[in-house]
């Protein structure tokens, strides 16, 4: 299945206990667990939506116009507050030069992506714009804001290709220059980024999609290489478990793969591992920590992934496709990995406005 009719982008909030879908028909959003659509916006409020962003469980809500009959330009940052009385309650606006490509909250920071720039702004009290940076030519716009309130982390693509750019933006003086620590991760164009929920560390995928190497914030030194596949491939997401012992990674290959960070020897590695030292070219594939786990998932849809926040173990993986499929399955630390459940959100319906 392609992507599903009116699906223009689907994000989870920052602790992955829920997402949102931006579509023709508005805006849409669903609990993770149980599977239950929380509320909705309806064109007739806002249009079609190309981006939407939670915050945390909220009621505020960044929307982007995107699609078949946007009600908003695309150049403009909407946010939506539920609480507020009335049917007024579109209560902020940002408008920027160029198409808005990405956005990031958390309960402090406001972040706007731009192709070759990224805004900071103080929010949602007399939002301010603390900074902003010119990037590397960013026509996805990929960053990562980290979640917790002990490490305001931001991190981007840097200037040279294949880096990344940290910025604390806590430690950072509003309205000064503000020079980003620089780790260079990849040989070619970065892809993906995640932070961990602490910001301890950043996970990066280049454009190719084969390897995917952590680093420590604080250190910039690289701590742990793994490896996705062989063939080249475009990574929809990266993800961390809430407790960063696991990370997730969803391609357009239709396979999905978890990682351990912590225990690393549940890792598969190459047969050729164990006869012995290899040689220079077939060193570094030899000695590639392999995915615990993996699972398959619809190859054509973007599909972001989180890890499970039911229960005390994270060992379940969930990926929202823009198909309209949702999907879970539980893994093992001997690598089995079965599908727990599987549903068509789209189809879920609930009457509530949100």
């Amino acid at each position: 299945m392609a992507q599903a009719r009116g699906v223009n982008s689907i994000r989870f909030n920052q602790d992955q206990s829920c997402f949102c879908v931006a579509m023709d028909s508005g805006v849409r959003i669903f609990n993770v667990e149980p599977l239950m659509e929380k509320g909705h916006l309806d064109a007739e409020q806002v249009g079609s939506v190309g981006l939407a962003e939670m915050l945390n469980r909220s009621n505020l809500l960044a929307i982007v116009g995107g699609g078949s009959h946007p009600k908003f330009p695309d150049v403009s940052v909407l946010i939506w507050d539920d609480a507020r009385e009335g049917k007024d309650k579109l209560v902020l606006e940002f408008t920027f030069p160029k198409p808005v490509l990405a956005v990031r909250m958390r309960p402090d920071k406001l972040v706007v992506v731009l192709q070759t720039r990224l805004y900071v702004f103080s929010f949602p009290q007399n939002p301010t714009k603390l900074f902003e940076f010119d990037t590397r030519d960013n026509p996805k716009g990929i960053c990562d804001l980290c979640p917790s309130l002990e490490k305001a982390l931001l991190v981007f693509p840097g200037h040279k290709c294949g880096s990344l750019q940290l910025v604390d933006l806590g430690s950072a003086q509003a309205g000064t220059s503000v020079a980003p620590v620089t780790i260079n991760a990849h040989q070619s164009e970065v892809g993906c980024l995640a932070l961990s929920p602490p910001g301890a560390l950043v996970a990066s995928a280049s454009r190719r999609g084969t390897l995917i190497r952590l680093f420590c914030t604080q250190s910039r030194a690289r701590v742990l290489e793994l490896r996705r596949g062989t063939d080249p491939a475009t990574l929809y997401c990266l993800a961390f478990s809430p407790d960063s012992a696991f990370l997730s990674a969803t391609s357009d290959k239709g396979t999905g793969h978890v990682f351990a960070l912590r225990e690393t020897r549940l890792n598969r590695r190459s047969a050729l591992a164990r006869v012995g030292p290899v040689g220079p070219v077939l060193g570094p594939y030899v000695e590639s920590q392999w995915s615990l786990a993996t699972f398959s998932l619809p190859g054509e849809a973007p599909a972001p992934c989180a890890f499970s926040t039911a229960g005390r173990s994270p060992r379940a993986v969930v990926a929202v496709c823009g198909d309209g499929s949702f999907h879970k399955y539980v893994f093992s630390p001997d690598g089995n990995c079965n599908r727990e459940a599987f549903d068509v959100f789209l189809d879920i319906c609930d009457d509530d406005d949100f």
